[in-house]
């Protein structure tokens, strides 16, 4: 870690100085369409949350987590919007044994409305471990969220989300997965809105914890932190609303990522508010995916796990030009993250 004096001197730059939120940002494509006198596009969203029972799970206290847990499922069930977990169950247990107050927190998420999904028992990376591999973990990761699911009067889970977004380095890696998860009865659940809210909680929990700064000056930049991330994301929003308008010729129905964590705890009924300004409405992924654009294939094999309007255009050779604009993580967030690129 960095020395705390380094974090006082962000925090007094932050909240002395003041930082503008927003430099040079481009009009939303709502705001650029209203002022054009056009109809609005049907923008639809699917909320999606992966990492669950909760990111930082297996390696901290159980008592650690448990209020943010139980403030982002309320705020969940009180937003009243479809939404769609994915499970690591590696995150269940202690010392190969699983926790029943960690399976109970995968039930108050159904109870809050959600439905739950496969994200792997270890959250393995697919390009490291193989196929083979990855494929057992998969069938791990069932184990416990079958039974739940069950007992709770649900389907099966139906929804598989690749770790890292890594989803294969060959034409037949991809097929051998398709294939299998089919035959265990699952799809890929894609993401097309990306983000990096895991830099932004990073740097949440590191405000919140360090001793340098006063009690004041760390829920001011907490505060600060939670307005700047929802601006962030509907920059990020908008432009992937004009990386589908670009590719496809309209606004795709939107597949969002975030993780159980908690700036999303804290922050979940301003993301939701944001994106009903933005005129979005929300569905399940079982509407989203008849959109026939998620019939194309994913041709992208490389090393790293982009949003899949990213994959279709790089299966199409757009150049360069075409995935500039995105909008990054300010310097200030990554420094008080330590994190060095995203």
């Amino acid at each position: 870690m960095r020395p705390l004096k380094s974090l006082h001197l962000i925090v007094a730059c932050l909240l002395v100085a003041g930082l503008p939120a927003v430099a040079g940002a481009s009009p939303s494509p709502a705001a650029a369409a209203e002022a054009s006198g056009q109809p609005a596009p049907d923008r639809r969203i699917v909320m999606t949350v992966d990492d669950l029972p909760w990111v930082q799970l297996p390696a901290v206290p159980d008592a650690e987590v448990i209020d943010g847990h139980r403030r982002l499922v309320a705020a969940i069930g009180r937003a009243g919007v479809p939404a769609t977990g994915f499970v690591n169950e590696g995150k269940l247990e202690h010392e190969g044994r699983v926790r029943p107050e960690r399976l109970a927190m995968l039930r108050d998420w159904l109870d809050a409305g959600a439905e739950l999904g496969n994200h792997g028992h270890g959250h393995l990376d697919l390009h490291e471990v193989g196929l083979a591999a990855y494929q057992a973990d998969i069938l791990r990761g069932e184990r416990q969220l079958r039974p739940v699911l069950e007992r709770a009067g649900r389907e099966p889970p139906r929804w598989f989300r690749h770790p890292y977004l890594r989803a294969g380095r060959s034409a037949q890696d991809k097929a051998d997965l398709q294939r299998f998860l089919a035959e265990h009865g699952y799809r890929i659940a894609p993401v097309t809105a990306d983000n990096t809210d895991w830099i932004w909680a990073t740097a949440y929990l590191r405000a919140g914890e360090a001793p340098a700064i006063s009690r004041r000056e760390a829920r001011r930049l907490k505060a600060k932190l939670r307005r700047d991330y929802v601006e962030h994301m509907g920059r990020k929003l908008d432009y992937y609303e004009r990386q589908s308008t670009a590719l496809l010729g309209y606004a795709l129905p939107q597949i969002w990522l975030i993780h159980a964590n908690l700036l999303n705890a804290d922050s979940y009924g301003e993301l939701v508010a944001m994106m009903r300004k933005r005129g979005y409405r929300f569905v399940g992924l079982d509407e989203a995916m008849r959109d026939p654009a998620y019939q194309r294939a994913d041709a992208y094999f490389g090393p790293v796990g982009p949003s899949w309007l990213h994959r279709w255009a790089i299966g199409e050779q757009r150049p360069p030009g075409f995935f500039a604009g995105e909008p990054r993580t300010p310097a200030w967030v990554m420094k008080l993250a330590e994190v060095e690129s995203e």
